[in-house]
């Protein structure tokens, strides 16, 4: 009786493993995404092997009406560019549940860093940047927008 309850117990918990295995794909990270803050939405698309994501929604675009700019870009040339559209993730590539090996642009600051993204549910993004190690930088997370 007692090798009946444990296997029933394995076979549970290893299909429970398996769903949880399924669930995440390479594609989870698709979609349209809100920044920490709610401030701004990045939708995450897939060019080739890599992934890339682009601001398409500001909360504030400007109070004069007119066009966000990249201000805080450290290259004059950058500064004028417009926000919306503006490509913030790229060169993100897929291995064993984690998007690495690409670059963070945080337009509040004007910097990039090197990125690493986690899925840490169907609706809630892990986003950590970095410079140099990845276990020295900062993560937020990022919220599945409503459609």
């Amino acid at each position: 009786m007692k090798i009946r309850q444990f296997i029933s117990a394995f076979v549970l918990l290893s299909l429970f493993s398996f769903g949880k295995t399924i669930a995440q794909t390479e594609s989870s990270i698709l979609g349209v995404w809100y920044n920490t803050e709610k401030t701004a939405q990045v939708e995450i698309l897939k060019k080739g092997n890599e992934f890339l994501g682009k601001i398409i929604w500001l909360k504030d675009p400007n109070p004069d009406g007119k066009p966000a700019t990249d201000k805080e870009n450290s290259d004059p040339k950058l500064k004028t560019r417009p926000l919306m559209g503006l490509p913030i993730l790229e060169g993100l590539k897929y291995s064993s549940g984690v998007w690495k090996g690409g670059q963070i642009y945080d337009p509040k600051s004007g910097k990039t860093y090197s990125c690493e993204i986690k899925l840490k549910s169907p609706e809630v993004l892990e986003v950590k940047g970095y410079i140099g190690f990845s276990f020295v930088g900062r993560t937020v997370e990022w919220t599945k927008a409503k459609k």
